[in-house]
């Protein structure tokens, strides 16, 4: 007679207690795991309860609060003492966070699609998984759906490690009453998607023209004879490979799940650190969070010393800048607009000071916003 077959629970404790340990040292790991989750449950749900009342509170004020919700994640992380890495433990609670928002409100944000690109793994990142993400196929379209309140608000890209500025974005953000209300930072991982067996069986690849430029490298050693076709973002190559046989896209992997790809090749980008900077834009203003940013657009005047006159308030009150990016006007040749990132909130004293000088000096000056700085990705 044959012994019974083991069951799949008594395999997987055989492999996880061959170490040394007994099957009563499992049984009792496992149940305090099971009290430790009922324990979270019940803790999660006080949580909402709280949430709930706070949003009755509130009254007609908005919902979402990003200087709080920066408060809230940056304390979390400096408590923490691990195992869990410090960006788990955020991911953790930007869920939980997000959960407890759309109890009280179900956010709409806008953002440049198709669904898997990578302006919407931002969105994921920034505001978690509930909410309603909406997408639209111009960063002029994203804008007009927050400026309209068509969402309550918008998530944009405004500059690349690797590539530079994004100038539809500040072109729009001379003219948009919109604020920065927060910053994503997001680091870009390429790979190379396909329905083909090998990188042998691909004929032509599809990207957006960021992208093939961030993959220059890769593709002239491996793929130096494949014709690379431009289009109006990731997620569209990524659906165009999904219809043509032969046909590979460069995306991230989300897009790659979405449109039901295989990943050929994974991390191809040239620069490993490559990251895209985003601005969430949104109608209200944003409080002090304690660590913040201040960006501002502002043009000189047309003669010798004029930009050094506009940064001679900063090193004056011990503003630091972090950014500075000159953009054409639009208004006369060789008329320049300069983009401006501030370490500090515009109601934080030396950066008012500052202002108020730079308000004087200045032909033209418009705040674009103050708002949480996003953390240093490690």
């Amino acid at each position: 007679m044959t012994e019974p077959r083991e069951t799949a629970r008594e395999m997987v404790d055989s492999d996880n207690t061959s170490g040394g340990g007994t099957q009563q040292d499992l049984k009792r790991c496992r149940d305090a795991i099971d009290a430790i989750d009922r324990e979270m449950l019940k803790l999660l749900n006080e949580r909402a309860k709280q949430a709930q009342v706070i949003g009755s509170l509130k009254g007609g004020s908005p919902a979402y609060r990003p200087e709080r919700e920066a408060q809230v994640l940056r304390a979390l992380q400096e408590e923490n003492r691990g195992p869990l890495p410090n960006e788990s433990v955020a991911g953790v609670f930007r869920q939980v966070i997000s959960a407890c928002l759309a109890l009280e409100q179900r956010l709409r944000i806008a953002y440049l699609g198709p669904p898997g690109t990578f302006s919407h793994g931002a969105v994921a990142r920034h505001f978690g998984d509930f909410i309603e993400a909406e997408p639209y196929a111009s960063i002029d379209e994203v804008f007009r759906a927050a400026e309209s309140a068509q969402t309550d608000h918008a998530v944009v890209p405004v500059e690349n490690s690797t590539e530079g500025a994004v100038g539809r974005t500040l072109d729009l953000m001379c003219q948009t009453e919109l604020n920065i209300v927060g910053e994503i930072k997001l680091r870009i991982a390429q790979h190379l998607l396909s329905n083909a067996a090998t990188q042998d069986g691909v004929t032509k690849i599809y990207s957006h023209a960021q992208s093939l430029a961030q993959c220059a490298q890769w593709l002239a050693r491996h793929a130096p004879a494949i014709p690379r076709i431009p289009v109006a973002s990731n997620a569209e190559a990524a659906r165009l490979a999904a219809a043509e046989p032969g046909a590979a896209a460069i995306a991230g992997e989300a897009a790659a799940a979405i449109y039901g790809l295989g990943l050929l090749a994974l991390h191809i980008e040239d620069e490993p650190n490559n990251t895209t900077r985003f601005w969430v834009l949104g109608r209200h203003a944003v409080a002090r969070s304690g660590r913040d940013k201040t960006s501002l657009v502002m043009s000189a005047h047309n003669r010798p010393g004029a930009v050094h006159a506009l940064l001679e308030p900063l090193a004056k009150h011990g503003v630091s800048m972090t950014r500075l990016e000159s953009r054409p006007a639009r208004t006369g040749l060789w008329e320049y607009l300069f983009f401006v990132d501030l370490e500090g909130h515009r109601d934080d004293a030396p950066v008012a000071a500052a202002l108020a000088e730079l308000r004087v000096r200045a032909p033209f000056l418009k705040l674009l916003g103050s708002y949480p700085a996003a953390p240093v990705l490690k």
